[in-house]
């Protein structure tokens, strides 16, 4: 079932064509991760898809009632605001400590509804960030660059624990990454973007795209098996320790 559908959009900001033509279709629960060169409109088109960008031509169709929840690249919160982590979830609309809790916990960010936001590391932040927007349990969640500034084992984590919610809750997941080797792995579908669709399909299919090899060269293959290699191995170990429970 389809969550959400572009047809021919195009996206202008002043005079410069940021996205031309783009068409694409999230369906239930697939993980799709577009990629694409700096400047390539990967921001600009999820934003569009959530309303925050006015485009020139094309539509957007939605499936009627979607529960979106939207993880921004990167969020300010001046060093010097006392903020808790549960008082954060809670500036939108008001949440009960009960939901909150379960969203943090979704996010794996248990121990930190007490925490000052300014006192959380990258990693911590971005699970924030996650958290709330799962407050409203969304069918298709849409990351914008969210391991930017974390280290590799850091995102690969952090991707892991899409999968897993994307198994827990059904939800669909749209992302942008720059993370090709860790993106790749963790993707049902793969859509390469540079001002227009370059290419899209499976993540080997587009691994292997001319237009793809154009813009990134070839050099993520072996990163891609090695990311399997490690990501195989991780679940090998995890069906193990529920074995041994």
């Amino acid at each position: 079932m389809s969550l959400i559908r572009a047809k021919g959009l195009s996206v202008r900001h002043g005079k410069t064509t940021v996205l031309q033509n783009v068409t694409l279709n999230i369906a239930a629960g697939e993980i799709v991760t577009i990629v694409g060169p700096n400047g390539s409109g990967k921001s600009t088109l999820l934003r569009a898809l959530i309303g925050a960008v006015e485009t020139h031509q094309g539509e957007i169709i939605q499936k009627d009632g979607l529960r979106i929840g939207y993880v921004p690249q990167k969020l300010h919160i001046g060093p010097t605001l006392p903020i808790t982590v549960e008082r954060f979830l809670s500036l939108l609309c008001k949440v009960a400590p009960k939901a909150a809790k379960s969203a943090l916990d979704q996010a794996g960010a248990s121990t930190l509804m007490q925490r000052q936001m300014s006192d959380l590391s990258g990693g911590q932040f971005q699970r924030v960030l996650l958290a709330r927007a799962l407050l409203g349990n969304p069918e298709l969640l849409i990351l914008d660059e969210a391991t930017q500034g974390l280290d590799q084992s850091g995102s690969a984590t952090f991707y892991r624990q899409i999968e897993e919610l994307r198994t827990s809750l059904g939800c669909a997941v749209l992302m942008v990454s720059h993370e090709l080797h860790v993106v790749m792995a963790a993707s049902d579908r793969v859509i390469c973007l540079n001002g227009h669709v370059c290419c899209e399909g499976a993540p080997e299919v587009v691994a292997s795209a001319p237009e793809y090899r154009a813009l990134f060269g070839s050099g993520t293959q072996g990163a891609l098996a090695l990311y399997r290699h490690d990501h195989d191995h991780h679940h090998h170990a995890h069906d193990h320790k529920h074995e041994d429970a």
